[in-house]
């Protein structure tokens, strides 16, 4: 009997074990292997905050084939995290076969739980989605979604009566209890009714260390910004959340809304 316990005793532990390393295996990120590598443009160009539509090639500017895939990209991301593995060792495959693959990915529901290895979409030839996304952006790019549908999303709709500081506090509370359990946060920010920004990024990790003020920083991949994470930070004493200044974005106040962690969010 005694014997029978410590059997049952063995394998609940190792149970527990493999479900601890499971989990940290799901948050093990890095910025430099496992993003898109080509970049997302938007359709709007920002001076002093203000947002004036994108030239084209036609009248003067610079064409931007690739606009409005924010929301598609951070998508593709988590997804790619979840459901995908690659295997450098094996014959890429064609365009055509990489298409499919690619669909299988993305049309998996991105708030579904993470596969297991053995059961994973493989992606051979390559050792990471950067690595894959840099050599066959194209392919990518055609199969991973439409920019468009982006604007209709249901959860978009919340910018417009969820815009006080209590529904900011309970943000920032799930986006640290998302990260604490290994999961990506999906964040759309918007000014509304300001259009100083409209985009999504996904967070990924918390900086352990908090400024003398008490702010928070998060770390997060920007689509607009293959080469380096952003920085999003929350105030506790304005219980608002700021975003890091670029090109495209004056910087500084933006609402959060999670995302993609559920149906119709």
């Amino acid at each position: 009997m005694a014997s029978r316990w410590r059997a049952i005793g063995k394998v609940c532990g190792f149970s527990i074990v493999a479900a601890f390393l499971h989990n940290a295996a799901a948050s093990e990120f890095r910025f430099d292997r496992d993003i898109l590598g080509f970049r997302n443009s938007t359709v709007f160009e920002y001076h002093a905050g203000i947002a004036y539509l994108r030239k084209t090639a036609r009248d003067g500017g610079k064409a931007k084939p690739y606009t409005r895939r924010c929301f598609v990209m951070t998508r593709t991301v988590l997804q790619f995290h979840k459901f995908a593995r690659f295997d450098p060792q094996a014959t890429p495959l064609d365009d055509r076969a990489l298409a499919a693959r690619v669909r299988m990915v993305t049309r998996r529901h991105p708030w579904s739980e993470a596969l297991p290895d053995n059961e994973r979409i493989v992606f051979p030839g390559y050792s990471s989605l950067r690595e894959m996304s840099e050599a066959r952006g194209a392919v990518l790019q055609e199969n991973i979604g439409l920019g468009w549908p982006s604007y209709a999303r249901l959860g978009n709709m919340r910018m417009f009566f969820l815009r006080g500081e209590k529904y900011q506090e309970k943000t920032h509370a799930n986006l640290n209890a998302t990260l604490d359990r290994g999961d990506f946060f999906i964040g759309y920010l918007s000014s509304y009714p300001w259009f100083t920004i409209n985009h999504a990024v996904l967070v990924y990790a918390r900086k352990p260390a908090r400024s003398s003020n008490g702010i928070e920083h998060y770390l997060a991949y920007d689509p607009n910004h293959p080469d380096a994470p952003r920085e999003l930070k929350w105030s506790p004493s304005l219980r608002i959340f700021n975003y890091q200044k670029d090109e495209e974005f004056v910087g500084g106040y933006t609402r959060v809304y999670q995302v993609y962690s559920k149906w119709l969010q």
